[in-house]
């Protein structure tokens, strides 16, 4: 893994069964052929990390994990450790995504005790923050971005990890944060990140998420600070999602 790479990161959620994912890579293997333009990772379910696992060695293309646990061991029902996942072969595991905060209830501080035993056990976190439209309507963007950044990563002494906005409005609703209001974010993001691990911040990517298709890939990646894509839906079909990566041949994201 190449840091100073941009990232698209393929987050299936809930779709694909075994068979579906190994008909999926090996298409995608096919259709990116090295020298990939950009570091690419996938999101699998849980179920289907071992079959991904298989087929993705050697592939140049990442396995993360949609969701980890913040103890290593314990009595906590139906949840999966960090020690677990990196034995399966994830480098990367998605922390705080809108849907595990809306609909799982997940805080700042879970998100926080998650990044932490995600880093001890070796994968590279990868933090979702972002406003909902309400937030957005009341002018508070800065303030809910800073608010999830200083208690997500409160007492986070590494820069092993990336960021990922998704502005919650443009998730799943067809609605994408334009390029300019992308890059106003991201770039405040990359100076909060300076401001708390000073040079080491020029390791960490800024993604973006939020309804990304292959129409508004090029247009994003070409702003400034903008260092790659968190995709949804549109990374479940093969086709769709290597256009996507391979808008990075043209697009070419500043991130270095």
């Amino acid at each position: 893994m190449t840091i100073n790479q941009p990232l698209v990161a393929g987050n299936w959620k809930m779709h694909k069964n075994i068979r579906e994912t190994r008909e999926f890579l090996h298409s995608l293997i096919k259709l990116l052929r090295p020298p990939l333009p950009c570091e690419v990772a996938i999101f699998p379910p849980f179920t289907s990390l071992p079959a991904a696992a298989e087929i993705l060695t050697d592939s140049g293309i990442a396995l993360g994990a949609q969701n980890v646990h913040w103890e290593p061991t314990g009595a906590f029902t139906g949840e999966i450790s960090p020690l677990f996942l990196v034995e399966l072969g994830c480098r990367y595991c998605i922390i705080g995504h809108s849907e595990r905060r809306l609909l799982f209830g997940e805080t700042d501080e879970i998100c926080n005790r998650k990044i932490k035993a995600a880093q001890s056990a070796g994968l590279r976190p990868i933090l979702c923050c972002g406003e909902t439209l309400e937030e957005r309507n009341a002018h508070q963007t800065i303030e809910i971005l800073r608010r999830q950044l200083e208690k997500g990563l409160k007492g986070i002494t590494s820069a092993d990890l990336d960021i990922a906005y998704e502005p919650v409005w443009a998730i799943g609703t067809g609605h994408t944060a334009t390029p300019d209001q992308a890059a106003e974010i991201h770039n405040w993001i990359h100076l909060w990140l300076r401001s708390r691990f000073d040079d080491a911040a020029d390791h960490i990517r800024v993604l973006y998420g939020g309804s990304v298709k292959p129409e508004n890939a090029m247009a994003l990646i070409r702003q400034t600070g903008v260092d790659g894509l968190l995709v949804g839906g549109a990374s479940l079909d093969v086709n769709t999602f290597s256009i996507i990566v391979n808008s990075f041949k043209e697009g070419q994201s500043v991130f270095s």
